[in-house]
């Protein structure tokens, strides 16, 4: 085993159909009795912690550790109702890759997401991919992403009992905060342009390669096994 990759969720693996906002935005109403909405205020690519603070000081209630963690427990509450929705889809080719890469024997899956564990685990669950992951890194781990590597990292280090390099490292993801925390710690990265950014926008963070969707599983493997662009087949 000498290849880790480290998979965001939304926008990458799956779309939630806005679930995940809808049940931000009931657990306020519900802990706080404030009836708003999350205009203004930066979702993609960043952690559950970062995203509950700011919601807090738009509504001026103060973020103290334990407003913080109300307002997300609400929101874990809520998120398994609101994932009930005809929206809520795997991105296309998410399947087809996992299902590939947990054939190779010289390949370890975690995550790296800006979600709390156990909405992660709440998401991936409803999809039914929960299974593919092992390990990761996640928004209790620290609000700031570029500082989640290094756990996720650590954790897949210890599951394995093998040392990755970070140049073995591909972090997969559909913002330009996923490539950044992955070039915060020396990881390659791979943009997939099926969240909020176009494939220009992610191009423009420099990463390792950036994809329109994961749907060419042989494409996706050639980057990660490093194949020459000129040596891929098409």
């Amino acid at each position: 085993m000498k290849t880790l990759l480290l998979w965001d969720i939304d926008g990458t693996l799956i779309l939630s159909g806005g679930a995940g906002e809808r049940a931000l935005v009931l657990a306020l109403e519900r802990e706080f009795g404030i009836l708003g909405t999350l205009e203004d205020i930066e979702v993609a690519g960043r952690t559950d912690p970062w995203i509950a603070r700011r919601v807090l000081a738009k509504f001026a209630v103060p973020d103290t550790p334990e407003n913080v963690s109300r307002y997300l427990d609400g929101y874990l509450r809520a998120l398994p109702r609101e994932l009930a929705n005809p929206h809520a889809h795997t991105l296309p080719g998410v399947r087809e890759l996992l299902g590939a890469l947990a054939l190779r024997k010289d390949i370890a899956q975690g995550l790296l997401t800006g979600n709390l564990r156990r909405g992660a685990e709440i998401k991936l669950s409803h999809h039914k991919l929960w299974g593919h992951f092992a390990f990761g890194a996640f928004g209790d781990d620290g609000e700031n992403r570029d500082e989640l590597g290094p756990h996720a990292l650590r954790r897949a280090c210890a599951h394995h009992s093998v040392e990755f390099t970070a140049e073995r490292v591909f972090v997969i993801g559909d913002t330009p905060h996923d490539i950044t925390c992955g070039k915060a710690f020396g990881a390659r990265t791979i943009g997939v342009a099926t969240g909020r950014y176009t494939v220009e926008q992610l191009r423009a963070f420099s990463p390792t390669a950036v994809f329109p969707t994961l749907a060419d599983t042989a494409a996706v493997l050639a980057v990660i096994d490093g194949v020459p662009a000129g040596a891929r087949s098409t």
